[in-house]
């Protein structure tokens, strides 16, 4: 028989949380400001004590297309998934969503597979995100027991 097991990064409170390991690779936006040069990109760092490449950029993952101001992104899954009344303890938190402020364009990139080598896996075009949901310029993603949540501009 199979039983679920929550993901072992979610954490019933906050006080737990703070007494787990600490992460060892942290993920930051990489911007370009302009159109001219390299594309944004979500940088890998290694953030554990001790590493020989600790403090240093270890992988990225470049966004095809330029000009999209990558803003407050966020797990597709977090401690949220305990929630009493809506527990979800099959999911993980693999992908990062990563909203593109000036593009509209949403990336979900997957960190399981070869965390410090990320790889879109999904682009969600501006088109899509507008038609659907009458907003542009998606802006801060929170993960939630019952979905993904993000904040948006208006179009």
């Amino acid at each position: 028989m199979t039983f679920w097991q929550p993901d072992p990064t979610f954490y019933p409170s906050p006080a737990m949380a703070m007494q787990a390991p600490p992460e060892k690779l942290a993920y930051v936006a990489m911007l370009n400001p302009g159109t001219n040069g390299p594309p944004d990109g979500i940088g890998v760092v290694d953030v554990e004590p001790g590493s020989a490449t600790y403090g240093k950029l270890v992988g990225r993952v470049d966004m095809p297309e330029p000009a999209n101001e990558l803003h407050h992104f966020g797990w597709n899954a977090c401690s949220a998934c305990l929630c009493p009344y809506a527990p979800h303890p099959h999911v993980e938190r693999r992908y990062l969503i990563v909203p593109g402020i000036s593009s509209s364009r949403i990336y979900v990139i997957d960190t399981k597979s070869r965390a410090r080598r990320p790889e879109i896996v999904k682009v969600i075009p501006p088109e899509t995100v507008i038609k659907r949901t009458g907003y542009s310029s998606p802006h801060t993603v929170h993960c939630g027991p019952d979905g993904i949540y993000l904040s948006a501009l208006v179009s």
